[in-house]
């Protein structure tokens, strides 16, 4: 367990997701945890479900080490402003606010001793089946650094990147459960027509995507090898491929991403 005191400032899905990953995997306790939010409900909810004390945001950020700002973008100027005096060098900011640079985030503070990380989780943190990237700022120092790959861990993996490929992390693996949700909702429709159950169906689907991609992250081979595993010559699945492949869905799901990562270049905040 950690000895240290987080706080996070917006307790919506991601927010509230951290709280429940951080007390499971047993990385923080309800003692050592702040919650802030600008909609009381949210925050009596929050206190009922997991036992931590809400606070306002100042008194989050003078009572905690960690201070975990997880709010929409057009949010962040205004929280930064309420709780930049209450912050000292030793603490660690960190931000999961997409197209908002650590650049920015030192503006709105008006000053640049405070430790930063900018982070992108994804909605799995929801089944801490998360990946997040962690971007340091150049101050952040190595403890801190392994702090933030703590805490993020107890809610999925972690990948430590330079800034400069947040947008387009963004658009992969922080937009990502939405592709993969469609896919699965395509394969389930596809199995009813078949005549599967629907709610066969699903749990076929789902579980196919989960078996796949712990698949490739636990054998380290390339999808391409595991995927010519399963397509014997003449068989079955050579004809899916060959239906995918003309459905162009490979090209779909590369101009998926970059269009994804194109807005979120569009909403950079510096």
């Amino acid at each position: 367990m950690l000895a240290r005191r987080i706080g996070v400032i917006g307790v919506g899905k991601i927010g509230e997701a951290l709280i429940s990953g951080l007390l499971k995997s047993g990385v923080a306790s309800p003692a050592s945890l702040y919650a802030c939010d600008i909609v009381k409900q949210r925050c009596n909810h929050v206190a009922e479900a997991y036992g931590v004390t809400c606070l306002t945001s100042g008194e989050l950020a003078r009572k905690s080490d960690v201070v975990i700002v997880s709010v929409q973008p057009r949010d962040v100027k205004g929280v930064l402003e309420e709780i930049r005096d209450f912050l000292t060098p030793g603490k660690l900011l960190v931000s999961t606010a997409a197209g908002v640079t650590i650049g920015y985030l030192f503006k709105c503070l008006g000053r640049e001793d405070i430790q930063i990380v900018r982070i992108m989780p994804n909605i799995a943190v929801l089944v801490r089946e998360s990946i997040t990237a962690i971007a340091p700022a150049g101050n952040v120092t190595k403890e801190n650094l392994e702090l933030a790959r703590e805490i993020f861990s107890s809610v999925g993996r972690v990948v430590v990147v330079d800034e400069k490929h947040m947008d387009a992390i963004t658009g992969l693996s922080g937009s990502g459960p939405a592709y993969i949700c469609l896919i699965i909702e395509a394969m389930v429709e596809a199995g009813v027509k078949v005549g599967l159950p629907r709610e066969l169906s699903l749990q076929l689907a789902a579980q196919t995507v989960l078996g796949s991609a712990r698949m490739v992250l636990e054998t380290g081979e390339h999808p391409a090898k595991l995927r010519e595993m399963v397509t014997t010559p003449g068989g079955v699945t050579i004809n899916g491929i060959i239906e995918l492949e003309e459905g162009k869905i490979r090209a779909t799901i590369i101009r998926a991403v970059a269009r994804a990562t194109e807005r979120a270049r569009e909403l950079l905040m510096k």
